[in-house]
Parts: structure tokens; C-alpha cells; sequence
């Protein structure tokens, strides 16, 4: 299996991997502490799971790329 990404979903998937994931995490936490929202261990646990999940695609794509292009 080869996971390589073209240049648009690359950016796009880098973008939500380190900005909005990771924020919207922290948001749902001190909301559901704030405002008693339920399960919020949980959600915040599962966006930073896919978050790291997104990264590493996106670190085994970049591996691949340069590895092809020295």
C-alpha cells in the first residue's frame, strides 16, 4: 500500500491535522467543563486520535515523496 497525496490534499489535510482538530478539541474540553456537556473525555480523546492518525499519513506521504525525489 502507498500513500502519496497530491498537493491540495496535502494542504488541506496538514491544515486540519494542526489547526483546526487540536482546536476544536480544546474548545469542546473547556465548553463541556464549562456548560456540562457530556462525553467530553471522549471526544476530545477521539479528535486527538485522528489528528495524530491525519499526521502520520501525512508523515508517511511526505517520507515517500522525498524519497523519490533525491
Amino acid at each position: 500500500m502507498t500513500i502519496e497525496f497530491k498537493n491540495p490534499v496535502y494542504d488541506v489535510l496538514k491544515w486540519v491535522c494542526l489547526i483546526v482538530l487540536p482546536a476544536v478539541s480544546v474548545l469542546y474540553s473547556v465548553l463541556a467543563e464549562v456548560w456540562g456537556w457530556p462525553f467530553a473525555h471522549e471526544i476530545t480523546v477521539s479528535l486527538d486520535a485522528v489528528a495524530v492518525f491525519i499526521g502520520a499519513l501525512i508523515g508517511v506521504s511526505t517520507a515517500r515523496y522525498n524519497s523519490r525525489n533525491k
